[in-house]
Protein backbone atom coordinates (compact mmCIF):
# COMPACT_ATOMS: atom_id res chain seq x y z
CA UNK A 1 0.00 0.00 0.00
CA UNK A 2 1.50 3.36 -1.05
CA UNK A 3 1.93 5.97 2.21
CA UNK A 4 0.01 8.56 1.20
CA UNK A 5 -2.92 7.20 1.01
CA UNK A 6 -2.09 4.53 4.05
CA UNK A 7 -1.99 7.29 6.59
CA UNK A 8 -4.91 9.79 4.99
CA UNK A 9 -6.86 6.98 5.55
CA UNK A 10 -5.21 7.05 9.63
CA UNK A 11 -5.83 10.60 9.17
CA UNK A 12 -9.50 9.96 8.49
CA UNK A 13 -9.83 7.78 11.09
CA UNK A 14 -8.52 9.69 14.21
CA UNK A 15 -10.24 12.87 13.17
CA UNK A 16 -13.37 10.94 12.42
CA UNK A 17 -12.97 9.47 15.93
CA UNK A 18 -12.23 12.50 18.15
CA UNK A 19 -15.19 14.67 15.73
CA UNK A 20 -17.83 12.07 17.00
CA UNK A 21 -16.56 11.81 20.22
CA UNK A 22 -16.56 15.76 20.76
CA UNK A 23 -20.14 15.60 19.32
CA UNK A 24 -21.13 13.36 21.72
CA UNK A 25 -19.71 15.28 24.58
CA UNK A 26 -21.07 18.36 23.31
CA UNK A 27 -24.86 17.15 22.00
CA UNK A 28 -25.48 14.80 25.10
CA UNK A 29 -23.26 16.42 27.76
CA UNK A 30 -21.38 12.95 28.38
CA UNK A 31 -18.40 13.65 30.40
CA UNK A 32 -15.03 12.81 29.11
CA UNK A 33 -13.37 11.66 31.95
CA UNK A 34 -15.25 9.36 35.15
CA UNK A 35 -16.23 10.51 38.23
CA UNK A 36 -17.05 13.96 37.20
CA UNK A 37 -20.04 15.71 39.26
CA UNK A 38 -22.42 19.06 38.56
CA UNK A 39 -23.77 21.44 40.94
CA UNK A 40 -27.79 21.09 40.29
CA UNK A 41 -30.30 23.47 41.53
CA UNK A 42 -33.90 21.56 42.17
CA UNK A 43 -36.30 24.41 42.03
CA UNK A 44 -40.19 24.10 42.97
CA UNK A 45 -43.18 26.12 42.59
CA UNK A 46 -45.99 26.14 44.41
CA UNK A 47 -49.18 27.20 43.34
CA UNK A 48 -51.89 28.05 46.43
CA UNK A 49 -55.80 29.14 45.37
CA UNK A 50 -59.01 28.63 46.43
CA UNK A 51 -61.58 26.50 43.98
CA UNK A 52 -65.32 27.57 43.08
CA UNK A 53 -66.42 24.42 42.99
CA UNK A 54 -66.73 24.45 39.51
CA UNK A 55 -64.35 22.70 36.98
CA UNK A 56 -60.44 24.70 37.29
CA UNK A 57 -57.40 24.90 35.29
CA UNK A 58 -54.56 26.75 35.87
CA UNK A 59 -52.08 27.82 33.23
CA UNK A 60 -48.39 28.56 34.27
CA UNK A 61 -45.47 30.14 32.49
CA UNK A 62 -42.54 27.74 32.28
CA UNK A 63 -38.92 28.29 31.76
CA UNK A 64 -37.33 27.74 28.67
CA UNK A 65 -33.80 27.37 27.17
CA UNK A 66 -32.93 29.78 29.93
CA UNK A 67 -30.07 32.05 29.81
CA UNK A 68 -27.04 30.25 31.72
CA UNK A 69 -28.52 27.51 32.48
CA UNK A 70 -29.96 23.56 31.08
CA UNK A 71 -33.38 22.07 32.14
CA UNK A 72 -32.47 18.46 33.32
CA UNK A 73 -35.99 16.82 34.21
CA UNK A 74 -39.66 18.14 34.96
CA UNK A 75 -41.98 16.65 36.82
CA UNK A 76 -45.69 17.80 38.68
CA UNK A 77 -47.32 17.29 41.82
CA UNK A 78 -51.00 17.39 41.53
CA UNK A 79 -53.32 14.72 43.15
CA UNK A 80 -56.40 14.67 41.40
CA UNK A 81 -55.13 17.12 38.48
CA UNK A 82 -54.60 16.27 34.69
CA UNK A 83 -51.16 17.83 34.04
CA UNK A 84 -49.53 18.36 30.44
CA UNK A 85 -47.17 20.63 28.94
CA UNK A 86 -48.33 22.83 25.67
CA UNK A 87 -46.64 25.08 23.33
CA UNK A 88 -48.63 28.30 23.11
CA UNK A 89 -47.59 30.71 21.22
CA UNK A 90 -45.89 33.09 23.91
CA UNK A 91 -43.85 30.29 24.88
CA UNK A 92 -44.21 27.10 26.83
CA UNK A 93 -46.84 26.62 29.63
CA UNK A 94 -48.20 24.01 32.02
CA UNK A 95 -51.69 23.33 32.51
CA UNK A 96 -53.12 21.89 35.27
CA UNK A 97 -57.10 20.52 34.69
CA UNK A 98 -59.90 19.24 37.12
CA UNK A 99 -63.98 18.92 36.46
CA UNK A 100 -64.59 20.15 40.03
CA UNK A 101 -63.23 21.26 43.12
CA UNK A 102 -63.94 23.19 45.94
CA UNK A 103 -61.90 24.84 48.93
CA UNK A 104 -58.34 25.40 49.27
CA UNK A 105 -55.94 23.81 46.38
CA UNK A 106 -52.63 23.60 46.36
CA UNK A 107 -50.43 22.47 43.02
CA UNK A 108 -46.16 21.83 43.08
CA UNK A 109 -44.20 22.02 39.80
CA UNK A 110 -40.22 21.15 40.07
CA UNK A 111 -37.77 21.04 37.94
CA UNK A 112 -34.11 20.62 37.98
CA UNK A 113 -31.56 23.32 36.26
CA UNK A 114 -27.79 22.66 35.65
CA UNK A 115 -25.60 26.16 34.86
CA UNK A 116 -24.39 25.63 31.34
CA UNK A 117 -22.71 28.66 30.29
CA UNK A 118 -24.20 27.94 26.77
CA UNK A 119 -27.55 27.92 27.85
CA UNK A 120 -30.35 30.33 25.89
CA UNK A 121 -28.31 30.60 22.77
CA UNK A 122 -31.15 28.68 20.78
CA UNK A 123 -33.76 31.13 22.42
CA UNK A 124 -33.63 33.30 18.59
CA UNK A 125 -37.31 35.02 17.69
CA UNK A 126 -38.17 33.76 15.04
CA UNK A 127 -38.65 37.19 13.50
CA UNK A 128 -37.86 40.37 15.10
CA UNK A 129 -40.01 42.15 17.23
CA UNK A 130 -42.25 45.13 16.80
CA UNK A 131 -41.87 47.82 19.82
CA UNK A 132 -45.32 47.94 21.94
CA UNK A 133 -47.12 51.14 21.41
CA UNK A 134 -46.93 53.55 24.51
CA UNK A 135 -49.57 55.84 25.17
CA UNK A 136 -49.09 59.05 27.66
CA UNK A 137 -50.51 61.71 29.12
CA UNK A 138 -50.25 65.28 27.87
CA UNK A 139 -47.60 65.90 30.49
CA UNK A 140 -45.78 62.63 30.74
CA UNK A 141 -45.30 63.02 26.92
CA UNK A 142 -43.52 66.25 26.95
CA UNK A 143 -41.17 64.97 30.29
CA UNK A 144 -40.45 61.12 28.38
CA UNK A 145 -39.68 63.18 24.95
CA UNK A 146 -37.44 64.96 26.56
CA UNK A 147 -35.24 62.49 28.59
CA UNK A 148 -35.43 60.39 24.97
CA UNK A 149 -33.95 63.03 23.49
CA UNK A 150 -31.00 63.70 25.78
CA UNK A 151 -30.41 60.22 26.06
CA UNK A 152 -29.92 59.95 22.21
CA UNK A 153 -27.53 62.43 21.62
CA UNK A 154 -25.15 60.49 24.20
CA UNK A 155 -25.54 56.71 22.72
CA UNK A 156 -25.22 55.15 19.31
CA UNK A 157 -26.78 51.75 20.31
CA UNK A 158 -29.73 50.54 22.16
CA UNK A 159 -27.40 48.86 24.81
CA UNK A 160 -25.73 52.26 25.05
CA UNK A 161 -29.10 54.07 24.67
CA UNK A 162 -30.87 52.24 27.61
CA UNK A 163 -27.50 53.07 29.77
CA UNK A 164 -27.91 56.48 29.24
CA UNK A 165 -31.79 56.49 30.37
CA UNK A 166 -30.72 54.43 33.46
CA UNK A 167 -28.02 56.88 34.58
CA UNK A 168 -30.26 59.65 33.98
CA UNK A 169 -33.44 57.76 36.14
CA UNK A 170 -31.45 56.47 38.80
CA UNK A 171 -29.23 59.92 39.40
CA UNK A 172 -29.24 60.53 43.21
CA UNK A 173 -30.85 64.39 42.22
CA UNK A 174 -33.18 63.55 38.94
CA UNK A 175 -34.28 66.49 36.80
CA UNK A 176 -37.69 67.42 36.47
CA UNK A 177 -38.70 64.84 34.24
CA UNK A 178 -37.70 62.35 35.55
CA UNK A 179 -39.17 62.90 39.13
CA UNK A 180 -43.00 63.64 36.81
CA UNK A 181 -42.61 60.03 35.31
CA UNK A 182 -41.20 58.19 38.62
CA UNK A 183 -43.98 59.12 40.59
CA UNK A 184 -45.87 57.70 38.16
CA UNK A 185 -44.73 54.35 37.02
CA UNK A 186 -41.86 52.25 38.75
CA UNK A 187 -38.11 52.17 37.12
CA UNK A 188 -38.67 48.71 35.45
CA UNK A 189 -41.76 49.79 34.06
CA UNK A 190 -40.88 52.86 33.25
CA UNK A 191 -37.38 52.08 31.26
CA UNK A 192 -39.46 49.35 29.15
CA UNK A 193 -42.13 52.38 28.08
CA UNK A 194 -39.58 54.68 27.30
CA UNK A 195 -37.33 52.35 25.55
CA UNK A 196 -40.44 51.14 23.36
CA UNK A 197 -41.30 54.16 22.80
CA UNK A 198 -38.15 55.60 21.25
CA UNK A 199 -38.68 52.43 19.02
CA UNK A 200 -36.81 50.18 20.30
CA UNK A 201 -38.05 46.57 21.53
CA UNK A 202 -38.39 46.20 25.15
CA UNK A 203 -40.24 44.10 27.97
CA UNK A 204 -40.31 43.08 31.67
CA UNK A 205 -39.24 39.76 32.16
CA UNK A 206 -39.06 38.25 35.70
CA UNK A 207 -36.69 36.21 37.26
CA UNK A 208 -36.06 34.04 40.15
CA UNK A 209 -33.03 34.44 41.97
CA UNK A 210 -30.84 31.22 42.98
CA UNK A 211 -30.02 30.93 46.89
CA UNK A 212 -29.23 27.49 48.48
CA UNK A 213 -32.37 26.10 51.27
CA UNK A 214 -34.66 29.40 50.18
CA UNK A 215 -38.26 29.25 50.76
CA UNK A 216 -40.88 31.11 49.29
CA UNK A 217 -38.97 33.50 47.05
CA UNK A 218 -40.21 36.03 44.65
CA UNK A 219 -39.73 36.51 41.33
CA UNK A 220 -37.95 39.56 39.88
CA UNK A 221 -38.64 42.13 37.16
CA UNK A 222 -35.65 41.82 34.64
CA UNK A 223 -35.83 44.34 32.00
CA UNK A 224 -34.80 42.79 28.17
CA UNK A 225 -33.77 44.34 25.02
CA UNK A 226 -34.18 43.55 21.79
CA UNK A 227 -30.45 43.54 20.15
CA UNK A 228 -30.67 41.72 16.85
CA UNK A 229 -30.90 38.70 16.88
CA UNK A 230 -30.99 38.12 20.92
CA UNK A 231 -32.66 39.62 23.58
CA UNK A 232 -30.30 40.91 25.81
CA UNK A 233 -31.08 41.46 29.55
CA UNK A 234 -29.72 44.52 31.17
CA UNK A 235 -29.65 45.91 35.08
CA UNK A 236 -32.37 48.69 35.36
CA UNK A 237 -30.37 49.96 38.73
CA UNK A 238 -27.18 49.81 37.17
CA UNK A 239 -27.31 49.15 33.53
CA UNK A 240 -25.10 46.14 33.10
CA UNK A 241 -26.29 44.16 30.47
CA UNK A 242 -25.92 40.19 31.11
CA UNK A 243 -27.12 38.03 33.94
CA UNK A 244 -25.75 37.33 37.24
CA UNK A 245 -24.60 33.51 37.33
CA UNK A 246 -27.30 32.95 40.05
CA UNK A 247 -30.96 34.53 38.25
CA UNK A 248 -32.97 31.95 36.21
CA UNK A 249 -35.11 33.98 34.07
CA UNK A 250 -38.34 32.09 34.49
CA UNK A 251 -41.25 34.15 32.74
CA UNK A 252 -39.54 36.20 29.38
CA UNK A 253 -42.76 38.15 28.51
CA UNK A 254 -45.02 37.23 26.58
CA UNK A 255 -48.31 36.09 27.75
CA UNK A 256 -49.31 36.12 31.89
CA UNK A 257 -47.49 34.60 34.41
CA UNK A 258 -49.96 32.72 35.39
CA UNK A 259 -53.70 31.96 34.71
CA UNK A 260 -56.44 30.30 37.03
CA UNK A 261 -60.10 29.46 36.00
CA UNK A 262 -62.11 28.52 38.54
CA UNK A 263 -60.59 29.65 41.26
CA UNK A 264 -59.07 32.95 43.37
CA UNK A 265 -56.74 34.35 45.63
CA UNK A 266 -54.16 32.36 43.67
CA UNK A 267 -50.82 32.81 44.68
CA UNK A 268 -46.98 31.60 43.55
CA UNK A 269 -43.99 30.67 45.81
CA UNK A 270 -40.57 29.11 44.93
CA UNK A 271 -38.50 27.07 46.84
CA UNK A 272 -34.81 25.73 45.85
CA UNK A 273 -32.29 24.22 47.13
CA UNK A 274 -28.83 23.12 45.29
CA UNK A 275 -27.54 19.87 44.81
CA UNK A 276 -24.63 17.95 43.40
CA UNK A 277 -25.35 15.29 40.96
CA UNK A 278 -22.59 12.55 38.81
CA UNK A 279 -22.34 13.94 35.37
CA UNK A 280 -22.76 10.93 33.93
CA UNK A 281 -26.36 10.24 35.62
CA UNK A 282 -27.35 13.99 34.14
CA UNK A 283 -26.51 13.35 30.48
CA UNK A 284 -28.66 10.27 31.12
CA UNK A 285 -31.59 12.23 32.43
CA UNK A 286 -31.73 13.98 29.07
CA UNK A 287 -31.03 11.29 26.89
CA UNK A 288 -34.16 11.96 24.18
CA UNK A 289 -35.19 9.58 20.92
CA UNK A 290 -33.14 11.40 18.51
CA UNK A 291 -29.91 12.57 16.84
CA UNK A 292 -27.07 10.81 18.60
CA UNK A 293 -29.01 9.29 21.49
CA UNK A 294 -30.29 6.81 19.60
CA UNK A 295 -26.95 5.40 18.91
CA UNK A 296 -25.67 5.60 22.73
CA UNK A 297 -25.58 1.58 23.64
CA UNK A 298 -27.94 2.85 27.15
CA UNK A 299 -30.77 1.87 25.14
CA UNK A 300 -30.18 -1.70 25.44
CA UNK A 301 -31.19 -3.78 27.70
CA UNK A 302 -29.02 -3.77 31.32
CA UNK A 303 -27.88 -7.58 30.81
CA UNK A 304 -26.42 -6.42 27.14
CA UNK A 305 -24.91 -3.36 28.00
CA UNK A 306 -23.03 -5.37 30.58
CA UNK A 307 -21.94 -7.99 27.83
CA UNK A 308 -20.37 -4.87 25.52
CA UNK A 309 -18.55 -2.48 28.61
CA UNK A 310 -16.48 -5.88 28.42
CA UNK A 311 -16.31 -6.48 24.63
CA UNK A 312 -15.68 -2.61 23.58
CA UNK A 313 -12.33 -3.41 26.08
CA UNK A 314 -10.81 -5.82 23.63
CA UNK A 315 -9.80 -3.36 20.74
CA UNK A 316 -7.41 -1.95 24.12
CA UNK A 317 -6.34 -4.98 24.90
CA UNK A 318 -5.65 -5.57 21.03
CA UNK A 319 -3.93 -2.44 20.81
CA UNK A 320 -1.60 -3.40 23.66
CA UNK A 321 -0.83 -6.89 22.18
CA UNK A 322 -0.26 -5.44 18.63
CA UNK A 323 2.31 -2.89 20.51
CA UNK A 324 3.95 -5.01 22.49
CA UNK A 325 4.75 -7.98 20.12
CA UNK A 326 5.61 -5.33 16.92
CA UNK A 327 7.49 -3.31 18.84
CA UNK A 328 9.04 -4.06 22.30
CA UNK A 329 9.26 -8.26 20.33
CA UNK A 330 7.61 -9.95 23.47
CA UNK A 331 6.71 -13.45 22.14
CA UNK A 332 3.11 -14.62 23.16
CA UNK A 333 1.29 -17.97 22.63
CA UNK A 334 -0.98 -16.25 19.79
CA UNK A 335 -2.66 -13.12 19.53
CA UNK A 336 -6.19 -13.11 21.51
CA UNK A 337 -4.79 -15.41 24.18
CA UNK A 338 -3.68 -12.48 26.29
CA UNK A 339 -6.44 -10.24 25.23
CA UNK A 340 -8.90 -13.37 27.00
CA UNK A 341 -6.95 -13.50 29.73
CA UNK A 342 -6.49 -9.93 30.82
CA UNK A 343 -10.52 -9.53 29.73
CA UNK A 344 -10.94 -12.58 32.57
CA UNK A 345 -8.92 -10.80 34.81
CA UNK A 346 -11.19 -8.20 35.25
CA UNK A 347 -13.85 -10.75 36.50
CA UNK A 348 -11.67 -11.45 39.25
CA UNK A 349 -8.53 -10.50 41.26
CA UNK A 350 -4.94 -11.02 39.78
CA UNK A 351 -3.66 -13.42 41.67
CA UNK A 352 -6.53 -15.26 41.23
CA UNK A 353 -6.84 -15.30 37.68
CA UNK A 354 -2.91 -16.04 37.12
CA UNK A 355 -3.47 -19.01 39.65
CA UNK A 356 -6.50 -20.43 37.75
CA UNK A 357 -4.84 -19.99 34.18
CA UNK A 358 -1.45 -21.47 35.09
CA UNK A 359 -2.83 -24.58 37.08
CA UNK A 360 -5.86 -25.15 34.13
CA UNK A 361 -2.66 -25.07 31.55
CA UNK A 362 -0.09 -27.32 33.60
CA UNK A 363 -2.41 -29.78 34.24
CA UNK A 364 -3.37 -30.10 30.15
CA UNK A 365 -0.39 -30.02 29.22
CA UNK A 366 0.31 -32.77 31.61
CA UNK A 367 -2.63 -34.63 29.91
CA UNK A 368 -1.47 -33.82 26.56
CA UNK A 369 1.64 -35.51 27.24
CA UNK A 370 -0.70 -38.97 28.09
CA UNK A 371 -2.67 -38.30 24.48
CA UNK A 372 0.33 -38.28 22.55
CA UNK A 373 1.20 -41.68 23.27
CA UNK A 374 -2.30 -42.53 21.90
CA UNK A 375 -1.32 -41.40 18.58
CA UNK A 376 -4.75 -39.61 17.98
CA UNK A 377 -5.68 -37.63 15.06
CA UNK A 378 -5.90 -33.89 15.94
CA UNK A 379 -9.22 -33.72 15.49
CA UNK A 380 -9.78 -36.45 18.34
CA UNK A 381 -6.97 -35.01 20.39
CA UNK A 382 -8.53 -31.30 20.71
CA UNK A 383 -12.04 -32.62 21.14
CA UNK A 384 -10.38 -34.81 23.40
CA UNK A 385 -8.91 -31.51 25.53
CA UNK A 386 -11.64 -29.71 25.72
CA UNK A 387 -13.57 -32.39 27.69
CA UNK A 388 -10.48 -32.58 29.87
CA UNK A 389 -10.39 -28.54 29.86
CA UNK A 390 -14.05 -28.76 31.40
CA UNK A 391 -13.83 -31.07 33.59
CA UNK A 392 -10.44 -29.99 35.00
CA UNK A 393 -12.20 -26.34 34.88
CA UNK A 394 -15.30 -27.92 37.32
CA UNK A 395 -12.83 -29.75 39.62
CA UNK A 396 -10.90 -26.81 40.61
CA UNK A 397 -14.35 -24.87 40.55
CA UNK A 398 -15.38 -26.59 42.94
CA UNK A 399 -12.19 -27.25 45.00
CA UNK A 400 -11.93 -23.20 45.11
CA UNK A 401 -15.78 -22.72 46.29
CA UNK A 402 -14.69 -25.22 49.16
CA UNK A 403 -11.75 -23.22 50.29
CA UNK A 404 -13.48 -20.41 50.41
CA UNK A 405 -11.77 -18.48 46.98
CA UNK A 406 -13.43 -18.44 43.60
CA UNK A 407 -10.71 -19.32 41.63
CA UNK A 408 -12.69 -21.51 39.54
CA UNK A 409 -15.60 -18.68 38.35
CA UNK A 410 -12.19 -17.14 36.41
CA UNK A 411 -11.35 -19.57 34.46
CA UNK A 412 -15.60 -20.28 33.03
CA UNK A 413 -14.46 -17.05 30.97
CA UNK A 414 -11.85 -18.37 28.69
CA UNK A 415 -13.18 -19.88 25.79
CA UNK A 416 -12.60 -23.53 26.42
CA UNK A 417 -11.69 -24.38 22.65
CA UNK A 418 -9.29 -21.36 22.88
CA UNK A 419 -8.00 -22.74 26.06
CA UNK A 420 -7.44 -26.61 24.45
CA UNK A 421 -6.04 -24.74 21.25
CA UNK A 422 -3.81 -23.15 23.67
CA UNK A 423 -2.67 -26.60 25.52
CA UNK A 424 -2.37 -28.39 22.36
CA UNK A 425 -0.13 -25.65 20.73
CA UNK A 426 2.40 -25.68 23.89
CA UNK A 427 2.43 -29.07 23.30
CA UNK A 428 3.58 -28.86 20.08
CA UNK A 429 6.07 -26.67 20.48
CA UNK A 430 7.19 -28.33 23.55
CA UNK A 431 8.25 -31.48 21.77
CA UNK A 432 9.30 -29.56 18.23
CA UNK A 433 11.37 -26.42 20.38
CA UNK A 434 11.90 -27.67 23.51
CA UNK A 435 10.43 -26.75 27.35
CA UNK A 436 12.97 -23.23 27.02
CA UNK A 437 10.25 -22.14 24.01
CA UNK A 438 7.26 -22.75 26.15
CA UNK A 439 8.01 -21.35 29.23
CA UNK A 440 9.16 -18.11 27.06
CA UNK A 441 5.60 -18.23 24.95
CA UNK A 442 4.00 -18.82 28.46
CA UNK A 443 5.63 -15.78 30.52
CA UNK A 444 5.63 -13.53 27.65
CA UNK A 445 1.55 -14.18 26.87
CA UNK A 446 0.86 -13.87 30.72
CA UNK A 447 3.23 -10.31 30.73
CA UNK A 448 1.25 -8.79 27.96
CA UNK A 449 -1.91 -10.09 29.61
CA UNK A 450 -0.61 -8.09 32.82
CA UNK A 451 0.35 -4.93 30.74
CA UNK A 452 -3.35 -5.12 28.67
CA UNK A 453 -5.51 -5.82 31.79
CA UNK A 454 -3.45 -2.70 33.73
CA UNK A 455 -5.07 -0.43 30.75
CA UNK A 456 -8.32 -1.95 30.60
CA UNK A 457 -9.06 -2.02 34.25
CA UNK A 458 -8.68 2.18 34.55
CA UNK A 459 -11.70 3.72 34.63
CA UNK A 460 -10.87 6.66 32.26
CA UNK A 461 -10.35 3.19 29.37
CA UNK A 462 -13.59 1.76 30.59
CA UNK A 463 -15.37 5.42 30.80
CA UNK A 464 -14.36 6.02 27.04
CA UNK A 465 -15.04 2.88 25.28
CA UNK A 466 -18.29 2.82 26.39
CA UNK A 467 -19.44 5.87 26.41
CA UNK A 468 -17.40 6.95 23.12
CA UNK A 469 -17.53 3.98 20.96
CA UNK A 470 -15.92 6.40 17.87
CA UNK A 471 -12.80 5.90 20.27
CA UNK A 472 -12.31 2.88 18.35
CA UNK A 473 -11.28 4.62 15.26
CA UNK A 474 -8.41 5.75 16.58
CA UNK A 475 -7.26 2.98 18.47
CA UNK A 476 -7.71 1.34 15.09
CA UNK A 477 -5.89 3.87 13.40
CA UNK A 478 -2.57 3.47 15.84
CA UNK A 479 -2.98 -0.70 15.43
CA UNK A 480 -2.55 0.56 11.18
CA UNK A 481 -0.06 2.31 12.35
CA UNK A 482 1.57 0.05 14.31
CA UNK A 483 1.73 -2.61 11.55
CA UNK A 484 3.51 -0.58 9.56
CA UNK A 485 6.55 -0.24 11.19
CA UNK A 486 9.46 -2.68 10.21
CA UNK A 487 12.19 -1.33 12.18
CA UNK A 488 13.91 -3.01 15.55
CA UNK A 489 12.29 -4.47 18.49
CA UNK A 490 13.44 -3.61 21.77
CA UNK A 491 13.83 -6.74 22.57
CA UNK A 492 16.40 -6.86 19.68
CA UNK A 493 18.49 -3.40 20.42
CA UNK A 494 20.73 -5.37 22.61
CA UNK A 495 21.62 -8.42 20.41
CA UNK A 496 21.71 -6.47 17.23
CA UNK A 497 24.07 -3.76 18.90
CA UNK A 498 26.79 -6.06 19.58
CA UNK A 499 27.11 -7.08 15.94
CA UNK A 500 27.41 -3.41 15.06
CA UNK A 501 29.87 -3.05 17.41
CA UNK A 502 32.00 -5.80 16.13
CA UNK A 503 31.82 -4.18 12.43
Amino acid sequence: MKIKPFYLVVAILILSGLALAWVRHTHLHIPFWPGQTKPVWLIEARIDFVAQGKPVMVSLDLPEDPPGFRQVSEQAASPGYGFATVDAPGGRRGEWTRRHAAGGQTLYYKVQMVPDPTGGMNHVPASPPEAAAIYWDELQFTAAQQLLDQAHDRSSTPISFARELIRQLGASDPDQNASLLLTDYPLPTLLMRLLNHAGIPARLSLGLELEDARRYQPLKPVLEIFDAPHWVPIDHRTGVHGLPDNLLLWHRGGHSMMDVTGGSRSEIRFSMIRQTMPAMDLARLQFDEGGLSRMSLYHLPIEEQSVFKLLLLLPVGALVVTFMRLIVGVRTAGTFMPILIALAFLQTSLIRGLIAFVGIVSMGLVLRGYLSRLNLLMVARISTLIVLVIFLTSMVSVLGYELGFNVGLTVTFFPMVIIAWTIERMSILWEEEGSREVLAQGFGSLSVALVAYLFMRTGVVGHLTFNFPEVHLVLLALILVIGQYTGYKLTELKRFGVMEGRK
